[in-house]
């Protein structure tokens, strides 16, 4: 009986992690098969990518409360509904017949997932001991950065037939973690989270690093697909491959960052993480070998792994409360950052293609030591 008791326990731990695919899976999904999109809406390329945007803007913004709503509610309820919801939203994908009603599934898709992340997050940390908190994030970043590794794969493969099917499979998968569901929420306090606990200023500090860490990180990857083709020549396939680099070197190093988070401290990797990758990042932008250019990106992938793990584990570690919440202002914080790169820096690679380069890499060198060693004393190293 003890054994039967356990097993759905296990199958909800389980699920924590899965969940950490979805939302980075459904985000790209679209990113390799915009021309097919447009053709069976008789929408330029260009316009399709709007279907990139719908998802973003709704998960960014959402997860500025997400956190605290979800933690009113519980947890295991929260990220149930959003998981049902998520899958109504991929079939609405599936079956639109226009192009406005695919970008209103997408805009769903997004506002579900921000109801999913944090919480998932916030789950983790409240079944994780402390001091293995760090291996556990890395776990979890792990399987986000193999959903956005493989939804360019997967939505292309799928095309083949039809791109529709992709929303399928989101579909089914979304339907079998909301059946796994989540461990049970924690004993909730007496007064219900609210979001001025969320907003403090340390979890706004963290917050803003994040806005430029992955901003100028990880949300840069258009600049290096400019420079290839531009200096490189390669093609779109080609392009591909070496971006995926980023991800893949993500994934394999994501147990690493954990543990060294777990021996080093969180604060001391955020700072390793920026500083090497900005010297990465202004590399990528000078040197005249496409081996280099692609050698370096995949090694910018494990550094900026390090910075969002790091500063997960920062939040999540934190006494302030509200898990949930504290840690969706984060998400929605680095997302934003990755929006906000693309109109920061594209003007700046038109008028001098290094600078576009230089300009990112000495942000994320300077300002994340202020923020970070600003009242350190208040906060876990």
């Amino acid at each position: 009986m003890a054994e039967v008791r356990k097993s759905p326990r296990r199958l909800a731990v389980v699920g924590l992690y899965a969940g950490g695919f979805l939302g980075p899976f459904g985000g790209a999904m679209t990113s390799s098969v915009l021309p097919e999109i447009g053709g069976d809406f008789a929408v330029s390329a260009g316009a399709a990518a709007a279907t990139l945007t719908g998802y973003l803007l709704p998960f960014a913004g959402f997860m500025l409360f997400s956190g605290t709503l979800g933690e009113r509610w519980g947890a295991r309820r929260t990220i149930r509904g959003a998981y049902l919801v998520y899958a109504v939203a991929s079939v609405l994908c599936a079956v639109s017949w226009s192009f406005p009603v695919l970008l209103g599934g997408r805009a769903l898709q997004g506002a579900a997932n921000a109801f999913t992340t944090p919480l998932l997050l916030a789950a983790i940390a409240a079944v994780t001991p402390k001091e293995r908190l760090g291996r556990a994030l890395g776990v979890f970043a792990s399987m986000q950065a193999a959903g956005q590794t493989s939804a360019p794969l997967v939505g292309g493969l799928a095309a083949e037939a039809s791109w529709r099917w992709a929303f399928v499979g989101a579909a089914v998968v979304a339907g079998l973690l909301a059946a796994a569901g989540v461990p049970a929420d924690q004993p909730r306090t007496a007064q219900p989270p609210r979001l001025r606990a969320a907003w403090r200023p340390e979890v706004l500090r963290l917050a803003a690093v994040g806005f430029v860490g992955w901003g100028c990180l990880g949300g840069v990857s258009f600049l290096v697909a400019l420079r290839l083709g531009d200096d490189f020549g390669l093609g779109a396939g080609e392009r591909g491959l070496v971006l995926t680099g980023f991800g893949v070197v993500g994934i394999i190093c994501a147990r690493l960052t954990g543990w060294m988070i777990d021996h080093v401290g969180p604060r001391r990797c955020v700072l390793l993480g920026t500083t090497v990758g900005s010297v990465l990042l202004a590399l990528i932008g000078i040197l005249p070998s496409l081996v280099a250019v692609g050698v370096l990106w995949a090694a910018a992938g494990a550094f900026s792994q390090a910075v969002i793990v790091g500063l997960s584990a920062l939040v999540l570690g934190g006494d302030g409360g509200n898990r949930g919440g504290a840690i969706s202002v984060l998400g929605s914080f680095r997302f934003l950052g990755g929006s906000a790169s693309p109109m920061a820096f594209v003007p700046l690679y038109h008028f001098q293609p290094a600078a576009a380069f230089l300009a990112p890499a000495a942000l994320v060198l300077l300002l994340p030591p202020v923020l970070l060693l600003w009242r350190r004393g208040r906060a876990p190293s």
